[in-house]
């Protein structure tokens, strides 16, 4: 009798417990669509480099054209860093960028892709970079575009050959966009002087752009002439007078931010775009809002914030100062 009771009582706390966590019936939390992954990697053995990974880029057809250890500049400029590793790369597959701007110019804001590579306290080496998500809302492509697709898969092959053993984190965000492009665009009516061409016309927008920001503290460090790079190999010319990309950074602004958020480096240094095609009389260009930082890994602290929002407004009024 004793036996049976203590069968039963079992059996009822078990049923408790079901009931109680809810295992029974209660839904699944729909998971959280992310505009930002990181990958990760055990690295105690030190295999796993920076460069490491710019070559299993390079391997699988993703150029890196910069790859710049932030950490130097961190530590004389600032006196400290975070991060035993901190870098920020850029990334580019010149046949996808060419088919996603072929129908897409918005995407120019991405050309090229960027990356922050760290190595964290427990010795892990981390990969932040866009999720195919993160790349169609910002720039309000399809994102079942076939090449946009084709883009996401090879970065995760990438980012699989650079660390075999790592996996993609578990990332808590909330992304608060919901679902807003979040950029930034400007557009003028081009205006030849006498003799002139487009080439000095936009010469001379782009001198006047980089003597005004560099003395404001950014830096340039990769610029892409899609038209010459891209356009032209596929013998792409009739469509467009120019298609320029700029690369663009600020340490004020990147050494706040990575502190408590070393994955947003998936949106830096942001691309700056301007193009005009030969049937349009508009010069257009447009980036990346830093609202895409804030509301894609949840950045709260005002030290992150206000540089963003900082620098943001000094290249909008840059920029609206010279089309004015």
């Amino acid at each position: 009798m004793k036996k049976i009771y203590t069968l039963v009582l079992a059996a009822f706390v078990a049923m408790s417990m079901v009931a109680c966590n809810g295992t029974s019936s209660a839904p699944a939390k729909p998971k959280v669509i992310q505009d930002v992954q990181v990958f990760t990697s055990a690295n105690a053995d030190g295999k796993v480099t920076t460069k490491s990974i710019e070559d299993a880029f390079d391997s699988v057809g993703l150029s890196v054209p910069g790859n710049n250890d932030m950490n130097k500049p961190f530590s004389l400029r600032f006196k400290k860093t975070y991060y035993k590793t901190y870098n920020l790369a850029m990334y580019i597959s010149n046949d996808l960028t060419f088919n996603l701007i072929k129908k897409y110019p918005q995407f120019g804001a991405l050309t090229p892709l960027t990356m922050s590579i760290w190595e964290d306290k427990e010795g892990n080496m981390n990969v932040s970079t866009l999720t195919i998500n993160g790349m169609a809302r910002a720039t309000q492509i399809p994102v079942n575009d076939p090449d946009l697709v084709a883009y996401g898969l090879l970065i995760e092959k990438a980012l699989k050959t650079a660390m075999p053993n790592g996996h993609f984190k578990e990332l808590a965000y909330t992304p608060s966009h919901n679902g807003k492009p979040l950029q930034v665009n400007f557009s003028t009516e081009v205006e030849l002087d006498e003799d002139a061409t487009m080439e000095d016309y936009v010469e001379d927008f782009e001198t006047e752009f980089e003597g005004e920001l560099e003395p404001a503290g950014f830096l340039l460090p990769n610029y892409t002439n899609v038209q010459e790079e891209i356009f032209d190999d596929k013998g792409y010319t009739d469509v467009y007078d120019f298609f320029h990309t700029y690369s663009i950074c600020k340490f004020e602004v990147i050494f706040p931010v990575s502190k408590l958020h070393p994955e947003a480096g998936a949106w830096a240094p942001c691309s700056f775009y301007l193009y005009k095609k030969k049937d349009e009389n508009v010069m257009k260009m447009g980036f990346l809002s830093v609202e895409n930082w804030i509301t894609t890994v949840d950045i709260q602290d005002k030290e992150s914030i206000e540089p963003l929002q900082k620098a943001q407004n000094t290249i909008k009024e840059v920029i609206n100062s010279i089309i004015e």
